[in-house]
């Protein structure tokens, strides 16, 4: 029994080694990065922005449907974008004032606020 069993152990495909799963994940690695190189080639490819044109201001009408005034060649368009196409609602005699960036509210300064340890320890005082 003992020597049919050599045999069959002998003929078992040898599993890949650490080597083996290293080199195929290279393989897949270098593949996905070849594939992302080629995409950028490719014209069309990609969301590049369009000479002279640009999103001056985008408002959400509802679910799918959304207002986008655009500048194209120093000229202001005034766009509808549903899911069933674009329109040209308005041209815009004067173009919009620019926005100013958002104002990030200021965060507290950590060396101000009171200690905590201090505060849970006045406070498990007073409820005792």
């Amino acid at each position: 029994m003992l020597g049919a069993a050599a045999p069959a152990a002998a003929q078992a495909p040898a599993t890949p080694g650490v080597f083996g799963a290293f080199f195929a994940l290279l393989l897949v690695l270098g593949l996905i990065l070849g594939l992302a190189w080629l995409l950028r080639r490719l014209p069309g490819a990609g969301l590049r922005p369009a000479d002279g044109l640009r999103v001056v201001a985008s408002l959400q009408l509802g679910a799918k449907e959304r207002a986008v005034v655009v500048e194209v060649g120093g000229q202001q368009l005034l766009l509808g974008v549903t899911p069933a196409g674009i329109s040209r609602l308005h041209e815009l005699p004067q173009p919009l004032p620019p926005v100013a960036p958002a104002k990030l509210p200021s965060l507290p300064n950590l060396k101000e606020l009171p200690n905590f340890a201090q505060l849970l320890s006045q406070r498990l005082r007073k409820d005792a």
